[in-house]
């Protein structure tokens, strides 16, 4: 899989460039659209946001990350000690987000993304609609649709109730107000590359994790992650995957269970749209080794405690996710055109993943399919075993005890044999729960921040790549071009 062949290499560049190809047309046929029908409500298409090239106090903190990240991440990701790895991933996606958000400036980068007429912090100041916690959520339904009594600004009425009683207990706490909101986005945000590197490791081996290090701290993703709440989404979603593989793996399966049990049970109703989350679940659960049927007891445990609380305190989440349906058609959603944003949407998960990933996910689907290919002819055989879904292993390999790749940092390095598909596995399952987000709907437009709980784990994909720092090169100049041409919207 991690073939530096000029054969393999141009196939990467030909996705690379296929990807923003599809960037660009987007791009046009989102600008004659908009200009001829203004049915898109974008003025960036496919991106939520407007042109206005500028510079911010946070551009020679991009600039700094971006070159340390480059020069020195593959090599520190191969030497590290696990556990300062981690750490250190966290710090540089928590200085990268925050330095991208500072283009902007404090107030509009972090301060005051969540305190407009549409986010979360509405409904606090300057009236505290949620003064009565449990009143709250049994009316929280009659306020959904845009014709009915106070109606919900749009992303509380456009996500279950956890999500805005996330920033009113952060307010009961004394952390009320834009500024404390955004930092709690960025930072916790943050910790969602720490918890694929923990999922991809136990699934996949310590050799693919560390090569995917760079590329999660260095994410174009980074741009939406500060500040959005999806972020913080995003977050709580990876740790609830990354407990669930811990769980299947033999890791204190009744402990992390019953954690990973609970988070996908917080996630759910943090977004609706997350419940998509249990596609890659269902993909830990088919990686997981030894007896995985023995941990899913605790996580069923677990799953069921957020949802009987909220269920108790008179919150219908069904009724709530009926309501939205309707909501989401009376507003802009009934109005932009599905035939654009179908594959649009596509074009939007390019930017916020970045060329690596698209080139990365090229390497994933023909593991994965030739996974599939060996299992349609009955081979029997484990797919590492197999010729027809052998991974294409370069030529500078060196092997540690366990059996995985020793990271090269010059980047020509290969893994495993069998560690490749299985990361493979979890990239496609992401993939393929984004794609029914996008067929369902539901998702036309701002995807950039709706899909960033599944863009987190597409960017494990360049873990497949040889030579990393050009990758990571194009990753960064891709975050460093968005920020500063675009002021991107949310």
């Amino acid at each position: 899989m991690l073939s530096d062949r000029p054969r393999a290499v141009r196939r990467d560049l030909a996705a690379a460039l296929a990807g923003a190809l599809l960037v660009l047309t987007a791009a046009v046929v989102g600008y004659v659209i908009e200009h001829r029908d203004g049915t898109l409500f974008v003025s960036a298409a496919p991106l939520y946001g407007h042109w206005g090239p500028h510079l911010g106090p946070g551009t020679p903190a991009a600039l700094a990350v971006a070159v340390a990240v480059v020069a020195y991440g593959p090599r520190l990701a191969a030497r590290l000690p696990w556990r300062r790895l981690l750490p250190a991933v966290w710090v540089t996606t928590t200085a990268w987000t925050f330095s991208l958000a500072l283009i902007d400036g404090w107030a509009r980068g972090v301060a005051r993304r969540l305190t407009t007429r549409y986010e979360y912090l509405q409904v606090i100041t300057p009236v505290d609609r949620f003064h009565d916690i449990p009143a709250a959520l049994r009316d929280f339904t009659h306020h959904i649709l845009l014709h009915s009594p106070g109606h919900w600004p749009a992303h509380i009425a456009g996500h279950p109730p956890a999500a805005t009683l996330t920033f009113v207990l952060l307010d009961r706490i004394g952390l009320g107000g834009g500024a404390w909101a955004g930092v709690w986005c960025i930072t916790v945000g943050a910790t969602a590359g720490v918890a694929v590197l923990v999922t991809v490791r136990v699934l996949a081996g310590e050799a693919l994790a560390r090569r995917a290090a760079p590329f999660l701290a260095l994410a174009p993703a980074a741009v939406w992650m500060g500040t959005s709440a999806d972020g913080y989404f995003a977050a709580v979603a990876a740790w609830s995957l990354a407990l669930l593989a811990l769980a299947v793996t033999g890791h204190r399966p009744r402990t992390a269970g019953l954690a990973s049990g609970l988070l996908l049970g917080l996630t759910a109703y943090l977004s609706y749209g997350l419940t998509l989350v249990c596609v890659i679940a269902f993909a830990v659960l088919l990686l997981g080794r030894g007896p995985r049927i023995r941990p899913l007891p605790y996580v069923l445990a677990g799953l069921a405690v957020v949802p009987a609380v909220f269920t108790l305190l008179g919150f219908d989440w069904w009724e709530a996710y009926r309501l939205l349906v309707v909501r989401y058609y009376q507003g802009a959603g009934g109005v932009r055109p599905y035939g654009y944003w179908v594959w649009a949407n596509l074009a939007c998960t390019v930017l916020i993943t970045g060329p690596a990933t698209v080139a990365g996910l090229r390497r994933a689907a023909a593991a994965t399919a030739r996974i599939a290919t060996a299992a349609v002819r009955g081979s029997g055989a484990p797919a590492h075993e197999n010729p027809a879904a052998a991974p294409d292993l370069g030529t500078s390999a060196s092997r540690d005890p366990a059996g995985f790749a020793t990271p090269d940092p010059g980047g020509s390095t290969v893994t495993a044999d069998g560690a490749a598909p299985r990361l493979a596995v979890l990239v496609v399952a992401a993939l393929a729960a984004l794609l029914v987000a996008d067929l369902s709907g539901m998702s036309k437009a701002e995807t950039e921040r709706i899909w960033l709980p599944f863009a987190m784990w597409l960017l494990a994909a360049p873990a497949f790549l040889p030579r990393p720092r050009s990758w990571l090169v194009a990753q960064a100049a891709t975050a460093l071009l968005l920020n500063h041409l675009l002021l991107t919207g949310w």
